[in-house]
């Protein structure tokens, strides 16, 4: 049976992939994305599935609600609300840190998802039934130099779904924090700002994460039986390990 899948991220890395397989399988999926030229991509990527694209920021929080509100008929039962969308900028440490950089990070990481969340959850109320997989991060668990914010508002994600998944008990809908190591997306060409050379020697020497990995991941839970709820999963490349978040190389 054909299901409703909202992603939000949609443009690239585990959101597009998550895009692609759920599409794939039969699924009607709703990307969302800031970039309308790479949902345009996606959509012609997968012309020859149920694919509606909408473009908007998460942190928008207006424009979340009503993308959301008004939504066509036959895509408006949502079952599964992938929150993708989210960012890391620079690596400095706490005092040379941007403000900026922070302000950004808190707005699409935590107030983004909480605003697509907020919308989404009547309709999957109503219909005593969903599945909600937030992305987090090792880095809401474990620190590293420079990680300062970006693992705060990764912290808040898995704090936010522990106790998203308690209110909603008796509902049926089931809630999952997703918290990958490292991996290979445009997380680090974001983070460095567009310098390439930087963001390539985050993954020199080792087999990093991809994000495919985490897309069948993904699916692969979306597809167990209703009664099972991960709460979270944590996942990480061979190489990296807890150890200061090393990785052999």
């Amino acid at each position: 049976m054909s299901r409703t899948v909202l992603i939000t991220g949609a443009t690239s890395g585990f959101g597009k992939e998550c895009a692609k397989i759920f599409a794939k399988n039969g699924d009607k999926v709703i990307a969302t994305g800031r970039r309308s030229e790479k949902l345009k991509e996606l959509k012609d990527e997968l012309k020859d599935f149920d694919l509606l694209t909408l473009c908007f920021d998460v942190s928008d929080k207006e424009a979340v609600l009503e993308n959301i509100a008004f939504l066509p008929s036959e895509y408006k039962d949502i079952d599964i609300l992938i929150n993708s969308a989210g960012l890391a900028l620079g690596i400095g440490l706490s005092p040379e840190a941007l403000i900026d950089d922070w302000e950004q990070m808190i707005d699409t990481n935590i107030k983004g998802l909480l605003y697509i969340t907020k919308a989404v959850l009547p309709i999957m109320i109503e219909r005593k039934t969903g599945y909600i997989f937030n992305l987090g991060s090792i880095a809401g668990r474990w620190p590293y130099q420079g990680g300062n914010v970006y693992g705060a508002t990764k912290a808040f994600v898995e704090q936010f779904s522990y106790n998203l998944r308690t209110d909603l008990r008796g509902t049926n809908i089931r809630v999952s924090n997703i918290e990958p190591g490292s991996a290979r997306t445009e997380f680090s060409d974001v983070r460095f700002k567009g310098d390439k050379d930087k963001a390539d020697k985050v993954y020199e020497g080792y087999k990093p994460l991809v994000a495919v990995d985490i897309a069948n991941l993904i699916f692969t839970l979306a597809n167990l039986p209703s009664h099972v709820n991960v709460n979270s999963l944590e996942v990480m490349p061979t190489a990296q390990t807890w150890a200061g978040l090393h990785i052999e190389k």
